[in-house]
């Protein structure tokens, strides 16, 4: 029946956006982050002195 072709796309159009939305949700709130360490201020960086 072709008469229930538009309403098989908008629920795979609803089924496909729903997915999206909470993959990327999910991928936002439990997506391990890379932190950055921040360097202690007991550790001195040692600078080069190139002027002789």
């Amino acid at each position: 029946m072709p008469q229930m072709a538009p309403l098989l796309w908008f629920n795979l159009f609803t089924f496909f956006s729903i997915t999206f939305m909470l993959f990327f949700i999910m991928n936002y709130f439990l997506a391990p982050y890379n932190k950055i360490k921040p360097t202690s201020k007991t550790q001195k960086t040692k600078k080069l002195n190139w002027k002789w």
